[in-house]
């Protein structure tokens, strides 16, 4: 299955609900009413798109009826385009540090799906020719070290792992070393899932990632938060408060395949700047894509 066959039936949920409220108020009322734009505001914001992106859209929707006199369908393009634009404005490529170890730390609230992302990336990675360790620094959950020993047996990625309840910033430290050792091109470390409410647990994430610019300057070079696409609007305060306490350099959406608030992805965008770098469209290994902003855009307003 192609990207955009996979964007568009991960985005099938969100699309239709979306699609049916625009098709409904731009068929009802061919002039561009208040009434009208209050219902476009409505629908928009019950996609999750956020104030700040369902404003933008409204605004170039207005433009266009003033300048053209004419709406219906042209409100999906108008729409696309401007979402399109705004996801294409920060760099989704993931960062590489040429001819030496990428680390990447994995953050984000309990039950995201940081660990099978964590495996999921690997595997990507993998793919494109990079000799891939994992850290399991997720020390506190029951089986979250058995789960990535599972999923490295699977994949054929080794995975650096301690002792339950052992010090998570020990256990960084280790997998940097031997990444370093053999060669490694990326190291992937899964951090625990931890409230954003919690300044104890944020705090030691934030000692995690100390103890690993120490052993390597610069590094993490990627803090990816994960966001659960199902919960909506509630992840903006999770990635702001991340963001807060570890600079993130970008986002990972999962389950976006079973919900109708995929617009989330487009309201924390606009907010924060910080770019989606994958998406989770499913439970494959190769489920976790690369985000295309276009290809995104055309899935979330496809009148299909």
């Amino acid at each position: 299955m192609g990207l955009f066959s996979k964007f568009k039936e991960g985005l099938q949920k969100t699309a239709a609900k979306l699609g049916h409220e625009l098709k409904r108020i731009v068929s009802g009322s061919p002039k561009l009413t208040g009434k009208t734009l209050e219902e476009l505001e409505q629908a928009l914001l019950g996609a999750d798109l956020g104030m700040a992106m369902t404003q933008q859209i409204l605004a170039a929707v207005k433009t266009s009826y003033e300048s053209q006199g004419s709406g219906g369908p042209e409100v999906f393009t108008i729409a696309q385009q401007e979402v399109e634009r705004s996801l294409s404005s920060a760099n989704s490529t993931l960062r590489h540090q040429p001819g030496q170890l990428t680390v990447i730390s994995i953050v984000g609230v309990n039950g995201t799906g940081k660990t099978t992302t964590t495996a999921k990336l690997a595997h990507l990675l993998q793919n494109q020719g990079k000799p891939v360790l994992i850290a399991a620094c997720d020390t506190f959950r029951a089986a979250a070290i058995e789960q990535l020993k599972l999923w490295g047996q699977r994949l054929n990625v080794e995975v650096i792992a301690g002792a339950y309840h052992a010090d998570p910033a020990a256990v960084a430290h280790d997998a940097i070393t031997a990444a370093k050792s053999r060669g490694s091109s990326c190291l992937i470390v899964d951090t625990a899932g931890r409230l954003h409410t919690k300044s104890n647990l944020m705090k030691e994430l934030q000692k995690v990632h100390r103890v690993m610019d120490k052993q390597m300057p610069g590094a993490p070079h990627e803090v990816l938060l994960v966001l659960d696409a199902t919960t909506g609007m509630n992840s903006l305060q999770q990635a702001r408060e991340f963001h807060k306490a570890v600079t993130l350099t970008g986002l990972v959406i999962t389950k976006l395949d079973g919900t109708s608030k995929g617009g989330m992805v487009v309201a924390i965008q606009k907010e924060l700047g910080l770019p989606i770098k994958f998406i989770g469209l499913g439970e494959k290994p190769d489920d976790l894509q690369p985000f295309d902003a276009k290809q995104f855009a055309e899935a979330l307003f496809s009148e299909k």
